[in-house]
């Protein structure tokens, strides 16, 4: 769940009926940036970045149960962010975006093989320009998952797309 630019009440509100409607479909809502957030909606967990409170704070803020991931730039952040307490490290923008500013220029395929083999066993998401064509590739270069936003958009019918993207990746 990504809305930076609600309020804090906002976004809680949001996030308390996302968890309702993820868990009656058997699944959870992970928070971006916000561990507060997360832990007072009762979130699956929160994802943080490199300018967020560091992956061991929001551990102490959502528990030892919750899921805590943390967005990377480069192999001296994913080498990093091995060294803290998280169940998954995010890798990007893989491919050029327009969703969100990171700061940082496409970091490609090399970069997602290079986190896979140093994170041993550690999962790893591709983030940044996913597309349904591109996908696939960030799987074979050695990602667990990808995270996909805008392209989930471009039809027009965000659930035929999401259902191409499970088919596509099954």
């Amino acid at each position: 769940m990504r809305a930076k630019q609600l309020s804090s009440g906002a976004l809680l509100e949001l996030c308390e009926e996302l968890v309702g409607v993820g868990a009656s479909f058997g699944g959870g809502i992970v928070v971006n940036d916000r561990a507060d957030v997360a832990k007072m909606s009762a979130a699956a967990g929160v994802h943080v970045g490199q300018d967020d409170i560091t992956p061991r704070a929001a551990r102490s803020i959502v528990g030892p149960d919750a899921i805590v991931g943390c967005s990377t730039h480069t192999i001296e952040q994913v080498t990093a962010a091995l060294t803290e307490p998280v169940d998954y490290i995010a890798v990007g923008p893989v491919f050029g975006t327009r969703t969100k500013e990171t700061g940082y220029d496409a970091v490609g395929l090399e970069l997602v093989s290079t986190a896979a083999r140093v994170a041993r066993g550690m999962p790893i998401v591709g983030i940044g320009g996913i597309t349904l064509d591109n996908a696939r590739s960030v799987l074979e270069a050695g990602a667990s998952a990808v995270a996909v936003i805008s392209d989930l958009l471009t039809t027009g019918d965000p659930c035929a797309r999401t259902t191409a993207f499970v088919r596509a990746l099954a």
